[in-house]
């Protein structure tokens, strides 16, 4: 007796996108995303804090600002969009919960040695006692392109290094996973 071939499915995965989940953004916080790398994942973070959160993006200039306005309404959330001359962001100080730092495409410019420095202190200055910062930075490449590449990692700047020297606590590198490098530190409540 033949058995019938039966394909297997190949599992899809349900939910947010990882950077989202990667960013631990929750409703009702007030974030704020720095550079805009993919839309869509801008826009989910986004509209993640609903109605009783708040969202904002800073970004470089004009293109970068219609595209976070763009994925803003693509995904139906509120957000504001301030250009800033990065590394200074034009918000008060204990502002924001959260932080994230789109560097991989987004913010790489604000990530140069010279600039680092300023910019995770800015952020430091806008996050409330124990916000998080989490950066999104290239990692290994993923799929076919790590494959063809050997899956060597993308250099990038010490981002783990910037924050625990700029007055985070419980910095880590959360995971290299789809191309991104995930890292996250914490301000410590005085």
């Amino acid at each position: 007796m033949a058995f019938p071939f039966i394909p297997l499915r190949r599992a899809t995965r349900q939910g947010p996108p990882l950077p989202v989940v990667m960013s631990g953004v929750r409703r009702g916080e007030r974030v704020l995303q720095i550079g805009i790398d993919d839309p869509a994942i801008a826009g989910a973070i986004a509209a993640t804090v609903g109605v009783s959160g708040r969202a904002a993006f800073a970004v470089a200039d004009e293109a970068a600002a219609a595209a976070a306005r763009k994925a803003a309404e693509n995904s139906m959330a509120l957000a504001d969009v301030e250009l800033a001359s990065l590394p200074t962001l034009p918000f008060a100080d204990a502002t924001f919960d959260l932080v994230v730092l789109n560097a991989r495409k987004g913010a790489r410019a604000a990530l140069e040695p010279a600039t680092l420095p300023r910019l995770l202190g800015e952020v430091h200055r806008v996050l409330r006692d124990g916000g998080r910062l989490v950066a999104m930075q290239p990692g290994t490449p993923a799929g076919l392109a790590g494959w063809l590449r050997s899956s060597k990692p993308v250099p990038g700047p010490d981002v783990a290094g910037g924050l625990g020297r700029s007055g985070f606590r419980a910095v880590r590198v959360l995971a290299d996973r789809e191309g991104y490098l995930f890292t996250e530190g914490l301000k410590a409540t005085v």
